[in-house]
């Protein structure tokens, strides 16, 4: 019954550790709850209260306050959270317990598809996530620079009759793949598209972007708080 008992238990905290990564799809959703589906107004909205820092970079900033947690604790908790929630070995880049700093970058993939009048787009981003520890306090910065793009040049409406010609397959292609000529990477910076600027031919796609951009900092700053102040699984104390 004991062993019963504990393969439940490494079932369901499996479970919760999987729910901490917040695919494209659940960040959609989270983003449509909060700020509705009209992209481009809810862009809009969202520029009045963003500045871009001295790099022209997206970042956002939030001091997350623990009492009664150390340093130490702290630095463990983030640890195990960071572990749990990005799969990609690489995504850690800076982890220095006696400096009290974690940095992590990884990619989300495909946060926005649009199809424009000439071509389909795809958008990923790569925040850059740092954390800095203290005595009873973390403070979690968040950027991002650019969108990452997948541009389909036989995905737009007007090639939409041509199917012999499509060569887009949802964005997935393997990385630095450059054997289809109809497929090609950008990088568009977010202070020289939409609604930063304006006028910009990219504007239904970036709005959208902004918006699921926003929406992760926002997803990635509550599980930060809440891994601090509850753990992963819940039952992460020195009481065992």
């Amino acid at each position: 019954m004991k062993k019963i008992l504990t393969i439940l238990v490494l079932i369901l905290t499996a479970a919760n550790i999987q729910a901490q990564v917040m695919k494209a799809a659940d960040l959609e959703m989270y983003a449509k709850e909060r700020y509705g589906d009209k992209w481009l107004e809810a862009a809009m909205n969202l520029a009045g209260g963003l500045t871009l820092d001295k790099n022209e970079s997206l970042t956002y900033q939030q001091v997350i306050q623990v009492p009664g947690k150390t340093k130490q604790q702290l630095y463990v908790a983030l640890n195990y959270w960071v572990t749990a929630t990005f799969k990609d070995k690489q995504a850690i880049t800076l982890n220095d317990k006696e400096e009290g700093c974690i940095i992590v970058s990884s990619t989300i993939p495909n946060i926005v598809e649009h199809t424009g009048t000439l071509n389909k787009y795809s958008v990923s981003i790569t925040p850059v996530i740092r954390l800095d520890i203290k005595e009873g306090r973390v403070r979690v910065t968040y950027t991002v620079q650019n969108y990452d793009i997948l541009a389909d040049v036989s995905g737009g409406w007007l090639s939409m009759s041509d199917k012999d010609n499509k060569s887009y397959g949802d964005a997935k292609r393997k990385k630095d793949d450059k054997t289809n000529a109809k497929l090609y990477d950008e990088q568009w910076e977010i202070a020289r598209h939409y609604p930063f600027v304006e006028k910009d031919a990219q504007k239904r796609t970036c709005a959208k972007a902004l918006v699921m951009t926003h929406a992760y900092s926002n997803a990635i700053m509550d599980k930060v708080e809440e891994a601090l102040h509850n753990g992963i699984v819940g039952n992460e104390d020195d009481d065992w």
